[in-house]
């Protein structure tokens, strides 16, 4: 489905993110880790096109996207949730599901809103202020519901778990869990929680200094030597 042939991304002298290949299956669950300033947002950025590769291609099944804008993405079938979530203000929860399904479709189908505000558990708060009235974990819905309201057939999640506690993940992994069954969605993740990562994500790849170092089970990946070294400095025990 998707797949990325020798990705680089140079901002000047700063290579953020080095030949870096892989390829995501359709319904596919793929976690990318890696320390700070290891490359993961960058790489999402020329996924989903709000950077252009240096060098390399991106494909999406039969599509090239390396050069299209965002918004053609979008209607290809690439959704995403950013870690800060970004409600559209004056609007409600509902209508803000209602233009990402715009943008994303050229449509509106109201059933399908129907089915997130019941996935994400937003239903009673459809008719509310979204920049107002939600809970931090509800905005992180609402991002994730506008994501899924674009019709994607791969959806990037970029930390959305950021700042949820323990309970609060698990569940919200179970709601990103039910949304991927019911719409058929592949999964790739950025997320800093190891725990969650090796539990929700049967395949793993980290980055490091903007290369790919590792790719396998979390068992695999998280027992590697070089892994190791690249999150403590030291040497594997």
């Amino acid at each position: 489905m998707l797949k990325l042939d020798r990705i680089t991304v140079a901002f000047g002298g700063l290579v953020a993110v080095s030949d870096v290949s892989f390829e995501l299956a359709e319904h596919e669950v793929m976690g990318l880790v890696g320390p700070n300033g290891a490359g993961k947002t960058t790489l999402f950025n020329a996924i989903s096109g709000l950077v252009r590769p240096t060098t390399g291609k991106v494909r999406f099944f039969d599509h090239d996207l390396t050069n299209l804008p965002v918004h053609q993405r979008a209607r290809i079938g690439i959704g995403r949730a950013f870690q800060v979530p970004q409600p559209m203000h004056e609007l409600t929860v509902r209508e803000n599901l209602l233009v990402a399904q715009r943008f994303g479709t050229g449509r509106i189908d109201p059933h399908r809103i129907d089915e997130i505000l019941d996935i994400t558990g937003l239903g009673h708060k459809a008719q509310m202020d979204a920049a107002t009235s939600l809970a931090l974990t509800e905005q992180k819905a609402l991002e994730v519901g506008k994501a899924l309201a674009t019709e994607p057939k791969l959806l990037l999640l970029d930390e959305v778990l950021a700042g949820i506690e323990t309970a609060g993940k698990r569940a919200f992994m179970r709601t990103l869990d039910d949304a991927r069954r019911r719409f058929g969605v592949a999964l790739l993740m950025v997320e800093h929680d190891i725990e969650t990562i090796s539990n929700t994500c049967p395949r793993v790849i980290v980055l490091n200094f903007g290369k790919a170092i590792a790719d396998g089970s979390p068992d695999e990946v998280f027992r590697n030597p070089e892994v190791i070294r690249s999150y403590t400095g030291g040497e594997a025990h």
